[in-house]
């Protein structure tokens, strides 16, 4: 087996566990479980914690890098994260609680392999729609065996979807434009940061706008779009990747063009 091979049989085998935990853990408790609230105020559900330790045990058998999760306190996170530089398991268990807990079909298991501070595996997983959508460093991003984007033809920046969600804005002035001369044609904000980089890098959305992300809102999203040959940068940098690692921005776009338009619109109006 060449080591392209090998690099697509890590990803079958990640795609295969994140269907099984999400048949087994997560859909039979899709409208049964009750909700708590973490210290931060999101919501949290027994499926979360099921399907994390499910990712936990399973994950490792495929390479051995043990699991960072959402569902973790800051202080096994920062150790993890800090101990494990070539090579750790990222994972958000369910994406989108919120949706999950009210009977809304948008949310995503996420599950990515990074490498010195840089995703080169994500694979993400919408179990209601059954939308697997998966990318290796590389090798090209895919949606249930189809070449992402989906389409090829894009829309100009005034008919252009975005994926915006205005509440994580730090900058007040940043958030008042967005809501009155922003640039694009339509606004999204769906309550799932994984699938919507999804939804970007599947030509669905043409923008995409976050004031911060952790870690596992991104990781899997972000090599995902990369792979499709959309661009990404931050508030703070064109570098991406070594933006600040617990809550990061995102300023992207599928289209190369768009995106030049775009990070200079929101860089001029920070």
């Amino acid at each position: 087996m060449d080591a392209q091979e090998k690099c697509m049989q890590v990803v079958d085998e990640v795609i295969r566990t994140v269907r099984n935990v999400a048949q087994t853990e997560v859909m039979p408790r899709f409208l049964r479980v009750g909700k708590t609230r973490k210290d931060d105020g999101s919501l949290f559900t027994e499926a979360d914690l099921a399907c994390q330790q499910a990712l936990q045990r399973d994950l490792p058998q495929i390479l051995p890098h043990p699991v960072l999760g959402e569902e973790m306190t800051r202080e096994e996170q920062d150790a993890l994260w800090a101990a494990n530089p070539d090579g750790l398991w990222v994972v958000d268990p369910i994406d989108g609680t919120t949706n999950f807990v009210n009977g809304l079909p948008y949310f995503a298991i996420s599950v990515a392999l990074m490498v010195n501070g840089i995703s080169e595996l994500g694979v993400i997983y919408n179990p209601v729609s059954d939308e697997m959508f998966y990318a290796r460093r590389g090798k090209g991003a895919y949606l249930n065996g189809n070449r992402l984007p989906l389409k090829n033809t894009r829309n100009s920046m005034g008919d252009a979807i975005a994926a915006v969600e205005i509440k994580y804005l730090r900058s007040g002035k940043l958030a008042a434009r967005m809501s009155s001369v922003a640039p694009f044609g339509s606004q999204r904000s769906m309550g799932s940061s994984t699938l919507d980089w999804c939804f970007l890098a599947a030509g669905r959305y043409d923008l995409y706008l976050h004031g911060g992300q952790r870690l596992w809102d991104y990781a899997a999203g972000a090599v995902i779009l990369e792979e499709a040959g959309g661009r990404i940068a931050s508030l703070n940098t064109d570098d991406y990747w070594t933006d600040t690692l617990w809550k990061r921005s995102a300023i992207a776009a599928l289209d190369p063009e768009l995106f030049g338009h775009w990070h200079r619109w929101v860089r001029a109006n920070q």
